[in-house]
């Protein structure tokens, strides 16, 4: 199994350069399809509702200037994937904004990558909901980088956040080319006398017996806490050095809201490391 199409988001945040290596590092591994979208910001309706037209005078010089920045930004990406070595590219530009493209392109990828929300780097244009946005709409795993760090391109260790769920389990399927590629694969069971309907026998081994079967060897871990579930996933991914957070994004999107559930909103605000999500 591997990932043949990649789609990576080109933002104006401060660590997007990492996030393009890691994508091309990906490309190259999995010989896939890497994509670069980069939007103006402007959702579609906007366009729809001009009644003088996209080229009034203005206005075009504004929406102009939003293109060019775009463009910046793809010509950036090309740059460097070219230099790293992708063979397959494709560079995008949107007239949009970037929740919906985002969101509607990644019905066809297998893999979305995106940056956490930064609230001091990140454009006005780009909505703070964005990664739960596109998880939840967009039928496709999303890799969430944090905005701080700095990350390895092909992570050793891997933490999994089980409870037994259906995100859950599509988040260990989506995530089967990093776990089959990691040196160690821990699964965590937090309180699981909590959603004992959930579980079997013993929490936790029928998803380790699973992941055997697609040579994936997984250590089990139940753990009892009474901090809140999002933190104390946190706190063990440090305490295991763990570089990457496979989990379901439990929620569910309105037109322009998105409710998210207590542990999926405590990762996506206070990420420490990267994050493999799916609905």
């Amino acid at each position: 199994m591997s990932y043949k199409t990649i789609l990576i988001h080109l933002d104006e945040s401060p660590n997007i350069d990492a996030r393009i290596d890691l994508a091309a590092q990906l490309a190259i591994s999995h010989e896939a399809h890497l994509i670069g979208l980069a939007t103006t910001g402007v959702s579609h309706y906007f366009y729809e509702s001009l009644s003088t037209g996209a080229g009034d005078p203005g206005i075009g010089p504004y929406l102009e200037t939003l293109r060019e920045q775009a463009r910046g930004r793809l010509q950036h990406f090309e740059d460097k994937v070219r230099r790293l070595g992708v063979s397959s590219y494709e560079k995008h530009l949107a007239d949009d904004e970037a929740e919906s493209c985002l969101a509607m392109r990644a019905r066809y990828c297998d893999l979305v990558i995106l940056g956490q929300y930064d609230p001091e780097g990140t454009i006005p244009s780009v909505y703070a909901d964005l990664p739960e946005y596109v998880t939840l709409n967009g039928g496709c795993p999303v890799l969430i980088i944090p905005y701080a760090g700095s990350y390895p391109l092909k992570p050793d260790h891997i933490l999994i956040a089980w409870d037994g769920g259906q995100e859950a389990a599509k988040a260990v399927r989506n995530a089967l080319p990093f776990l089959q590629a990691a040196k160690s694969v821990e699964v965590a069971v937090f309180n699981a006398q909590q959603r004992p309907d959930n579980h079997g026998e013993e929490p936790g081994a029928d998803i380790a017996l699973y992941l055997t079967r697609h040579h994936v060897k997984a250590n089990v871990r139940q753990e009892q806490t009474e901090i809140p579930v999002g933190e104390a996933l946190l706190s063990l991914a440090a305490d295991i050095n763990a570089d990457l957070l496979v989990m379901g994004c439990y929620g569910h999107s309105r037109f322009r809201e998105v409710l998210m559930g207590g542990v999926s909103r405590t990762i996506l605000d206070s990420i420490t490391l990267p994050v493999l999500m799916s609905h």
